[in-house]
């Protein structure tokens, strides 16, 4: 028998009460960024901000602003 898959998403968050989850997705996607700066890629500290970015932002979104941290025109304090 197959083994059963936990799926989860990111924790509610007292800064977005609201259904509006826009804000929420991108404040994920820079903290998930601002981890790797400070405590390096090998660090799996920040795997639960990726987990939550991932889980709240459309695929498009996430596309488009790696494409601007790229090119240096990525619009976030970062």
């Amino acid at each position: 028998m197959a083994d059963e898959i936990d799926l989860k998403t990111a924790p509610a968050d007292f800064r977005f009460p609201t259904t509006n989850q826009t804000r929420h997705c991108f404040t994920r996607y820079i903290e998930f960024h601002r981890c790797l700066t400070a405590k390096g890629e090998e660090s799996g500290e920040c795997e639960k901000f990726a987990r939550y970015y991932r889980s709240l932002c459309p695929g498009e979104w996430v596309e488009k602003w790696n494409e601007q941290r790229e090119n240096g025109t990525f619009p976030g304090p970062l």
